[in-house]
């Protein structure tokens, strides 16, 4: 049976994340941003609120609610800011994603009970500096020897990686050749305090300026085989399926973030008032507004369609990447019409539509830029 509706437990979830985000992050929002702060008291209060681990069972320490509720809580927040979106939105897909799905026992129990409270969290080290669209260019390397491994290079644009709060990170490496000469990929799980480990805040971002963004370099560092995440030979599998799951949060950011800018400049267009009348009465305005809603309503429908997928068990990978090229796409326009409206204001710190504007460019880039996912449905689709 077609149905549009969320249940009551999620129209409950949607209410009390959205009083969340009004409440704390709205208030501290620009001052964090200004400062380029990552707020640790903030996330363990979105820990104590649920925030963390959504998907993933009670046992472990999640709340199992699935991957539409996973998606409101990230819409809901993206709608207020965008870094704070960003810790939970990586903190989840990224972090706790591959070791609920791909862990062993032990390192589920390990990890996923402090990660799912919020009281850690985890980082997800796929980007090189040499590795970016290309993820099979990983030049970091792992080596075994004396029944440990070795893991030597870095990784860069890493979100959750940095703060005292993160416990550890996922990192892709090359282990070898397969027998056609291509690298063999495998993932470990570092801890932060490993020998050899130095992980290095990046600062001077145009957007999600108090998000935690860390370069990370391995020097000789040593860890036993119980580190690796699954099996040898897995990590790309691994890293694909990941990114699956990540775009929809992606999505449910620029979601979002679209959803945010439109009641800004909504809620200035109706008070703003030019030759004696509210602009929002104007053409001009309004045809843009109308345009907004449209956008946005077709992008909501677009990704609770794929989330929808997922938590039914069904394909998702080409809805996904629709979702997130569609939804970072359609917040860019409506972040730059939302700017246009303010006009000269717009352009100022203290109005949010700046910060949002700022922040939506990410959502084209980060976790496959809009090229790839056209990349991925284009081949989807038999092209």
């Amino acid at each position: 049976m077609l149905s549009f509706d969320l249940t009551e437990d999620q129209e409950i979830l949607r209410k009390s994340v959205r009083d969340f985000a009004e409440k704390e992050v709205a208030p501290v929002a620009a001052k964090l941003d200004e400062e380029e702060k990552f707020d640790l008291d903030l996330v363990r209060k979105m820990g104590d609120m649920g925030f963390f681990g959504p998907f993933v069972s009670e046992e472990y320490g999640g709340t199992n609610v699935g991957y539409v509720s996973y998606i409101i809580i990230v819409e809901e927040l993206a709608r207020v800011d965008g870094s704070t979106a960003a810790t939970v939105a990586a903190g989840n897909s990224l972090g706790i994603g591959p070791i609920f799905y791909f862990g062993s026992e032990d390192q589920k129990r390990r990890f996923l009970p402090a990660l799912c409270e919020g009281k850690r969290i985890a980082g997800f080290g796929l980007t090189e500096p040499n590795a970016g669209s290309d993820a099979g260019g990983s030049q970091t390397t792992a080596a075994f020897k004396d029944g440990r491994w070795t893991i030597n290079g870095s990784k860069i644009f890493i979100t959750n990686a940095s703060s005292d709060l993160t416990s550890v990170v996922t990192v892709q490496t090359v282990t070898g050749r397969k027998p056609d000469g291509r690298p063999e990929y495998s993932c470990f799980l570092l801890p932060a305090g490993t020998p050899g480990f130095t992980r290095k805040k990046m600062t001077g971002k145009l957007m999600w300026r108090s998000s935690d963004t860390a370069e990370l370099y391995f020097e000789d560092c040593r860890i036993g085989e119980d580190a690796m995440l699954g099996s040898r030979g897995a990590g790309f599998h691994q890293m694909l399926k990941t990114l699956d799951g990540g775009r929809l949060s992606i999505a449910a950011m620029g979601l979002g973030g679209a959803q945010g800018a439109y009641e800004a400049a909504l809620k200035y267009a109706r008070e703003r008032k030019q030759f004696g009348m509210p602009i929002c009465k104007f053409q001009a305005i309004a045809f843009k507004l109308a345009d907004m809603a449209v956008e946005i309503e077709a992008a909501r429908n677009l990704l609770y369609k794929a989330c929808w997928l997922k938590d039914s068990g069904k394909p998702f990978a080409m809805e996904a990447a629709m979702a997130k090229l569609y939804c970072s796409e359609v917040f860019g326009r409506v972040a730059r019409e939302a700017v246009q409206i303010h006009g000269g204001y717009g352009l100022m710190k203290e109005y949010a539509v700046e910060r949002f504007f700022r922040d939506q460019k990410l959502l084209e880039i980060g976790e496959g830029t809009s090229e790839v996912q056209r990349i991925v449905i284009s081949r989807a689709i038999g092209c």
